[in-house]
């Protein structure tokens, strides 16, 4: 058995490896593409496992990337690019290569298991996707797309990271941090000159504290406008992706990017997801319109704004259910969360987390392995508080891939964990807020669709061939349960005290789960509608902002004030794997929701659904299409009421 590959990284001899691994490559494809009789076992399966070999060096870079931003790894992964996605052009527009898949399809798909038809049909399509059936000239025109897309992110990506880093707002007057919870202001304190200041920034925890609690409405602006006027250069490179993306889905033939992207997923048109997005901000127009009436009148004589919404949204909760979100962080201490939630998993799924030394690349980083049964399963690695350097936001990235390679050894998966939460210190712990629990219990949901796969090949492993629009179902499912009495009572226990969170304080969470849901619906679509209208055709430069104003007309209750460039910090799209995909999370949350109510009718430790959730949604990864999956753990179609249900939508 292959267990664990250290994390490593030598930046200075990065590159060499990685034009050395790539050399090898080329020379083990040609030693394939030689075989004069084909098969599965003798080329697909060989030629798989190159991928994993490029994953095991590239990954930690691209992980130490965002997670200990320097300029040295800023610059080795934009050296790194350029190699990579020569690579890859060769790879996905290697003609020998898909005639090659195309034949053993011909010759041996019947004869073949559900794992490997699998990976015949997503590395055919993939191949169609990148070009593969092209002409020589149209082939160079799609290589260089390619290369300038993959410069185009990364610049996209670095530039919102470096304003975010950059700007910072000093208060002094203590009037101005009233209300603000101490936690939060013991992150900001600071003294210069004998005199106690206090520092905000654009970094999650800290923008959310003053824009959720600060007091002072001027201070809030200025921060809500350097949030949302970050990395202006950034809407010059969305004017050219946009028309990078149109030209190379009409360059493989599609109308426009968003059918090109729709190729590879579960929806099965533009129309289908444009009705399904349509109907859903229908549905929820008029509890929407009620829950800003709301918020109007809690703001009495306030012109609302944008930057208003969070500081009277939180008076209004405090108001409406008796809930003060800052009373739970005594009880949500970050360990405290962790070991909670890995007996919550024991519980649902049998499986149960040992800690281990390894390498890791900071102090508060800590790594996981993972048992089913007693045998060793899997490897998590978890980087959970904020810090300089580190992009925002959380995310699970899959590092190995369980998968059984060409000598018949298992090799194991491993993944890690990445959130944003408030950093600890020396004298302080960690305090979470519950969205925070419910941001671990999402990424975690990621985390095990990956390393409790049981596939043995390694291109449907896990995530790997998991529809796009269908890959948050898992997490969306796990973070569900965030909410449940029964899971909360194993870890909300008081850091100082351990004194176990009431029944009283567990029924308020829930009463005030749902708040602005309506509200938060629309904001939801809007991201989704942008999206996908913004690819159906091109667009350039003020054109997006109408499409972006138009959009709002039918979403935003409370219009953004003019200076408000969302977009240009719209990573998702722009420099994640989302564009034309934002839709993906109101797609899979129909699935995670009717699978959870499934599970919670049942009894959450006593659900044989949960256990055949994890036989076939978890174990079987990417094998299937998620459609399937779904069918074959639920016996029916999915439902869409239950999304509505979940979000305290009347529909």
């Amino acid at each position: 058995m292959n267990q664990f590959a250290d994390f490593t990284l030598n930046l200075e001899t990065f590159i060499p490896d990685l034009e050395t691994l790539i050399e090898n490559n080329h020379k083990t494809i040609d030693l394939l593409l030689a075989i004069p009789h084909k098969t599965y076992v003798n080329f697909v399966r060989p030629f798989d496992f190159i991928e994993e070999e490029m994953e095991l060096l590239f990954t930690p870079l691209s992980h130490i990337n965002a997670v200990k931003n320097t300029e040295e790894t800023q610059k080795i992964y934009a050296d790194a690019l350029p190699i990579l996605t020569d690579y890859s052009n060769f790879i996905g527009q290697n003609l020998a290569i898909y005639d090659a898949f195309k034949q053993i399809k011909s010759n041996e798909y019947d004869t073949l298991n559900i794992e490997q038809q699998r990976i015949l049909d997503l590395n055919i399509l993939g191949f169609e996707l990148s070009g593969a059936h092209l002409d020589d000239a149209s082939k160079k025109r799609l290589s260089e797309i390619n290369l300038r897309k993959s410069t185009l992110t990364n610049d996209f990506s670095q530039n919102v990271l470096d304003a975010t880093n950059a700007y910072e707002k000093i208060i002094t007057d203590e009037a101005d941090i009233t209300g603000v919870p101490q936690g939060d202001l013991e992150d900001a304190r600071f003294e210069e000159n004998g005199v106690t200041k206090y520092r905000f920034t654009l970094q999650m925890p800290s923008y959310i504290a003053y824009m959720t609690y600060g007091p002072n409405r001027t201070i809030r602006q200025e921060l809500y406008k350097a949030y949302t006027t970050r990395a202006p250069q950034n809407a010059a490179i969305i004017d050219e992706l946009m028309k990078l993306r149109q030209e190379m889905a009409q360059l493989l033939g599609y109308e426009s990017y968003t059918e090109y992207s729709l190729a590879s997923k579960m929806a099965p048109s533009t129309h289908s997801v444009l009705n399904f997005l349509n109907e859903l901000a229908q549905t929820s127009q008029a509890q929407a319109k009620q829950e800003i009436s709301e918020l109007r009148n809690i703001a009495k004589g306030i012109d609302l704004q944008s930057y208003d919404s969070a500081y009277y949204g939180e008076i209004l909760k405090k108001a409406q259910y008796d809930i003060d979100e800052e009373e739970y962080r005594p009880y949500f201490e970050q360990n405290s969360v962790i070991q909670g939630m890995f007996e919550f998993l024991h519980k649902m799924f049998g499986i149960r987390f040992e800690h281990v030394d390894a390498v890791l690349w900071d102090k508060k980083a800590s790594a996981y392995d993972v048992y089913d049964d007693d045998v060793l399963r899997a490897r998590i690695y978890f980087d959970l508080e904020a810090r300089k350097g580190k992009r925002g936001g959380a995310w699970m990235h899959n590092f190995q891939s369980h998968c059984e390679d060409t000598k018949g050894c298992t090799h194991l998966s491993s993944a890690f964990v990445v959130c944003n939460f408030p950093p600890s210190s020396e004298t302080s712990p960690s305090l979470l807020r519950h969205d925070d629990v419910v941001t671990l219990f999402h990424e975690m949901g990621h985390t095990l669709h990956h390393v409790l796969s049981r596939v043995r090949e390694h291109g449907v492993s896990g995530v790997n061939g998991v529809e796009w629009d269908a890959v948050e179902f898992p997490s969306q499912f796990l973070e569900n349960f965030a909410y449940e009495p029964k899971v909360l009572k194993l870890f909300a226990k008081h850091h100082a005290t351990s004194e176990v969170l009431s029944d009283e304080m567990i029924a308020k969470l829930i009463r005030a789960k749902n708040f602005q849901s309506a509200l938060f619906m629309l904001r939801q679509l809007e991201f989704s509608l942008f999206d996908l209208t913004l690819h159906s055709k091109l667009y350039q430069g003020d054109e997006i902002q109408t499409l972006l104003d138009s959009i709002r007309e039918k979403t935003a209750l409370i219009k953004p004030p003019a200076y408000n460039k969302f977009q240009n910090g719209f990573s998702h799209i722009f420099s994640g794997g989302y564009s034309a995909g934002y839709y993906s999370y109101k797609w899979a949350e129909v699935l995670s929701a009717d699978a959870y109510y499934a599970i919670v009718d049942e009894g959450i430790f006593d659900s044989d659904l949960a256990r055949k959730y994890k036989e076939v949604v978890l174990a079987k990864g990417g094998s299937q299409s998620m459609q399937e999956l779904f069918v074959e753990m639920m016996g029916r179609e999915c439902e869409t009421k239950h999304l509505l249900r979940l979000n305290g939508i009347n529909g």
